[in-house]
């Protein structure tokens, strides 16, 4: 008897393979039917949740915070007084401490000696401020926005040819009322993308066509708001 080759159904195989965390070889698989058949949707809907699932990040780390977050409080109190505010009269110190007139002494508390040895004062940053400080005038990366950036350029990374969706040429009002793709399709923009004005629209036009009966999409209402710091919005 002659050797009998069995094949696995290529969409069956790819999903095998995404449920078995196997997000690239589904991803090609599913490309492979998308150039046979363009128009597949099961396959799309296949590719787009693989594709997010590679560069997906639960939104509780959302609220870590790095130095520069920490440094860069706006809110922060100031820790010293403004100039003729202050109740200490100059010269009234105990143990009459020269001041810093006779001895002048600089941000970090080492006395100027009128001799800066090389490579000591001349390269150290005195504050945190300026060991953070850019030559540039953009602001410091935070672990917040640090992050958003690498999501921004993820879908450029698994695509040599670009990305796989071209959202500027999307009918976000036609995928707003099919339930089976617009979900899928909204995690691709929010997480992979990192566009969060088409999210938010597309999150918009599916809570309307889901009378506003949908918990999920009320959920994903709220992170687009947390995400443009429209705080009152998504309480």
């Amino acid at each position: 008897m002659g050797s009998v080759t069995v094949t696995m159904e290529p969409l069956f195989l790819a999903w095998s393979s995404y449920r078995r965390r196997r997000f690239q070889r589904c991803a090609d698989i599913c490309s492979k039917l998308l150039s046979e058949s363009p128009y597949d949707q099961a396959a799309w809907s296949l590719k787009t949740r693989a594709l997010t699932e590679m560069v997906y990040i639960d939104e509780v780390e959302v609220d870590q915070e790095g130095i520069a977050d920490m440094m860069l409080d706006e809110s922060s109190i100031a820790q010293v007084a403004r100039p003729g505010t202050s109740l200490r009269l100059p010269g009234t110190s105990q143990g009459a401490a020269p001041t810093p007139a006779v001895r002048p002494m600089t941000q970090s508390g080492r006395p100027v000696t009128g001799f800066v040895r090389p490579s000591t004062l001349s390269g150290r940053p005195e504050t945190m401020e300026q060991a953070i400080r850019t030559p540039r005038t953009a602001r410091p990366v935070t672990s917040a926005s640090g992050r958003f950036v690498r999501l921004g350029t993820a879908s450029m990374l698994t695509n040599p040819d670009g990305p796989f969706i071209n959202l500027s040429r999307l009918n976000l009002a036609k995928y707003g009322k099919r339930p089976n793709l617009s979900k899928t399709l909204f995690e691709y923009i929010f997480h992979l993308e990192n566009d969060v004005k088409n999210a938010l629209e597309l999150a918009a036009l599916a809570t309307e066509h889901a009378q506003f009966k949908d918990w999920w999409w009320k959920v994903q209402l709220g992170k687009c708001y947390y995400r443009c710091k429209l705080k009152e919005q998504t309480k």
